[in-house]
């Protein structure tokens, strides 16, 4: 299922190009452009983690927020919000975050640093991109 939202021209704050096309492409990734001609793949893994919510499940180690294991995490659906972002629902149940438009575009904008930034933190604390495998109890 492929559902696309065409924006007649959305305004975002100040400094950010407003938003032309947003499109999600369940459950792996989200599609965004802006009228400055930028065009973002931002895939499930990198939006739960970088998700804006206060509740996202966040592991305080030593002050660094990190979130692990959330390799395989998959989107579910998106709710417009206003004019002004998105509601992802991921299928770890989370579903508080609002992604504005201004956000995301920061998020495309920094891909590839804020990517390699989350694996340097997660290799720092022994930590993976990859869900912990279930251990099951003998009695």
């Amino acid at each position: 299922m492929k559902m696309s939202w065409m924006h007649r021209t959305i305004r975002t704050a100040a400094g950010c190009p407003r938003l032309t096309r947003f499109t999600f492409h369940p459950p792996k990734m989200v599609e965004v452009e802006f009228e400055n001609g930028s065009l973002y793949h931002l895939s499930a893994e990198y939006l739960r983690i970088y998700s804006p919510a206060a509740d996202s499940k966040i592991r305080s180690i030593g002050g660094e927020k990190v979130i692990c294991g959330r390799r395989h995490v998959g989107m579910m659906s998106a709710e417009p919000i206003g004019n002004y972002g998105v509601r992802l629902l991921f299928d770890d149940m989370h579903k508080t975050g609002i992604f504005t438009w201004e956000y995301l575009f920061r998020l495309g904008s920094n891909k590839y640093s804020l990517m390699r930034d989350y694996i340097k933190i997660l290799k720092k604390h022994g930590l993976s991109r990859d869900p912990r495998p279930l251990v099951r109890r003998t009695k």
